[in-house]
């Protein structure tokens, strides 16, 4: 009898539009690894008991098999650390996960991780060709997103980071907690509000909640330095006006589904132990929303 295959998901609310069980069944099939992935929409307050439930509902005589991990999705990245009995350093320093993999007790219980900023650095590097090292970078909003991203951009060698954000203390707030890694790293933090972010930076990063909400670009176009690159960790039509904006204006506009594949291809390996490629499956993606899937 062929075992039931370890089960995964994503976790958020809403989650019905989630590309990720297309992306992690792409990333199974690429590397042989057996496995069910699926989407569990969950609001704050149940997040505890859903992750629970689930994880004790295998049932290996009706196909279900054993729960190994799960990705975490908005609003609920700040909600997964508590659970956790182990964090990562990227997570820790995010205070956000995004990752989960439950391990036997024996190795320790729950491991929490945060794959974001590292998606969005390989895919600004390896998709976008586009260095880091040495470039002046905004990143816009202060929330879990941007908390994830901060550190690795760091890490990536970026001379500059301005944090803009609607309410300038918790960008504050979001810069202290990586002051010693920027100090380390040589990298200059700064944290200011929307309409006075600076000017000519090579990357600007939308990280803020605008195009899930539909709302307008939150700062002006001097932010943008001739040829910059714009990426909104958004994908699809949210992140469409941010583009359209970001083209007007003579970017390189992207949207977050290099990033997607990438965080999820991290989050891959870390349950697997095996890493996928990812240009592939970022091409068919690509291909497949294009075509209405």
């Amino acid at each position: 009898m062929t075992p039931a295959p370890d089960r995964y998901a994503v976790i958020g609310h809403p989650v019905a539009h989630s590309q990720s069980p297309y992306i992690q069944h792409a990333f199974a099939a690429q590397t042989g690894e057996a496995i069910e992935y699926g989407r569990i929409d969950c609001r704050p307050e149940d997040f505890e008991a859903t992750l629970r439930a689930w994880i004790a509902g295998a049932d290996p005589a009706r196909g279900l098999g054993t729960v190994r991990g799960c990705n975490i999705t908005v609003p609920l990245k700040f909600h997964v650390i508590p659970l956790a009995r182990r964090v990562s350093a990227r997570a820790a320093q995010a205070q956000a996960a995004n990752v989960l993999r439950f391990d036997p007790e024996a190795e320790g219980g729950w491991l929490a991780d945060n794959t974001d900023g590292i998606g969005l650095v390989r895919d600004i590097r390896d998709h976008a060709a586009t260095p880091i090292a040495g470039a002046r970078v905004l990143l816009v909003g202060a929330g879990g997103a941007a908390a994830g991203v901060l550190g690795p951009l760091i890490e990536a060698g970026a001379a500059v980071v301005t944090v803009a954000n609607r309410t300038v203390e918790r960008a504050a707030a979001l810069i202290e907690r990586h002051r010693a890694l920027a100090e380390a790293q040589r990298c200059a933090l700064a944290a200011t509000g929307l309409d006075d972010a600076g000017e000519a930076y090579a990357i600007v990063v939308n990280a803020s909640s605008s195009s899930l909400a539909g709302a307008a670009v939150p700062v002006p176009d001097r932010v943008l330095a001739p040829g910059a690159l714009a990426v909104d960790m958004m994908y699809g039509a949210p992140a469409r006006p941010f583009l359209a904006w970001a083209a007007m204006h003579g970017a390189a506009a992207r949207d977050g589904l290099g990033m997607l594949v990438e965080q999820a291809a991290e989050a891959f390996a870390l349950w697997r132990g095996v890493r996928p490629r990812t240009a592939p499956v970022l091409a068919a993606l690509r291909a497949r929303l294009d075509a209405g899937a």
